[in-house]
């Protein structure tokens, strides 16, 4: 019976949440043999090749591919380290506080440049800039803002046209929209000023980009702020309905990352998936990964791309992130 019971405690954490899944998809995947089990906030659409070119070298080696966002990432997999082989997300301050919780097993044979992982544990894939992404329709006939105060003096002069049609993440639900803040506001003040005025706007606040992106195409969203523009640019078919911003006072770009289990089921093809997602950044398969690829050049030229450091952490201290969260409330909830 204590058999039992143990076992149906082991599998709980997964069973409880599996159908909360925003996607589940499988690939090759085997009756009887290897399956990985990976957790992601990636979308199955922008990370299918990948997968596909894994199992075309490995087909004995099936996928389990399951989405859900960035801050539900981080807390199915603590529930459960050994029901899945890899994580993969977008939420750099998650990921590596994860692996500092000794929850990622180590590679210590993969070479990868020391600013793109995280005790050999940890590593960064793509170079991902958050943006501004407007609807083309909202701004016809008037300057579209290259930058943060840009942006602001554009809602200020229009509000009537505005109001209820900008729209960001809700930072208390998304792990990279709390990310994209908190980089953002120790950058400058312009993002306290930006979120007042949006949130005298009656602001639109979402758990992803994919929805941001869907609202901007059908015209609910005039503006969204801190989208991922690598999604934006993925939604070719709307290129006449929407523009993508980069801010030119300072760009935030993230690296998305991947790990293993430190209970990985299945820790050799999982390394192995590792090997693969770093070797499509260069060579005849750089074109098989459809998200930005790693920019070698950012430990010398790009300040605004978010570092894998300790510092990142900063704002997971329990006592600031309800004091960051409060400010925030106070900004962009508006009575």
């Amino acid at each position: 019976m204590r058999i039992i019971i143990a076992l149906v405690l082991w599998i709980m954490p997964t069973a409880l949440f599996a159908q909360n899944w925003e996607n589940r998809h499988l690939f090759n995947y085997q009756s009887s043999g290897q399956n990985l089990r990976i957790i992601s906030s990636t979308d199955t659409s922008l990370f299918a090749p990948v997968i596909e070119k894994f199992i075309s070298r490995y087909p004995n080696v099936g996928v389990e591919y399951l989405v859900i966002g960035t801050a539900d990432v981080n807390e199915i997999f603590r529930e459960n380290p050994a029901g899945f082989d890899l994580v993969i997300s977008s939420a750099m301050d998650l990921q590596l506080k994860t692996v500092n919780d000794g929850l990622a097993r180590p590679i210590p044979d993969l070479f990868h440049p020391p600013w793109a992982q995280w005790r050999q544990s940890l590593f960064a894939f793509t170079s991902e800039p958050a943006a501004i992404v407007i609807n083309r329709t909202a701004f016809a006939g008037h300057p579209i803002p290259q930058n943060r105060q840009d942006l602001i003096e554009a809602l200020r002069a229009r509000p009537e046209v505005f109001r209820g049609r900008v729209g960001t993440y809700d930072v208390r639900l998304s792990g990279l929209g709390y990310l994209f803040a908190t980089q953002d506001a120790r950058a400058s003040e312009t993002y306290w000023r930006l979120m007042e005025v949006m949130g005298a706007l009656d602001m639109r606040l979402y758990c992803c980009s994919g929805d941001m992106i869907d609202d901007l195409a059908n015209g609910t969203l005039a503006v969204a702020y801190n989208v991922l523009g690598s999604y934006a640019t993925a939604r070719i078919e709307m290129e006449d309905r929407i523009e993508i911003i980069l801010p030119s006072d300072f760009p935030t770009t993230m690296m998305r990352t991947a790990m293993v289990s430190i209970d990985a089921p299945h820790p050799v093809p999982a390394s192995a998936f590792i090997r693969h997602l770093i070797t499509l950044q260069s060579g005849s398969d750089a074109d098989v990964l459809p998200l930005p690829p790693l920019n070698s050049k950012l430990n010398d030229v790009d300040r605004a791309t978010i570092a894998l450091e300790p510092a990142l952490m900063t704002f997971l201290d329990a006592l600031k992130r309800r004091k960051f969260i409060a400010e925030w409330e106070d900004s962009v909830i508006q009575e």
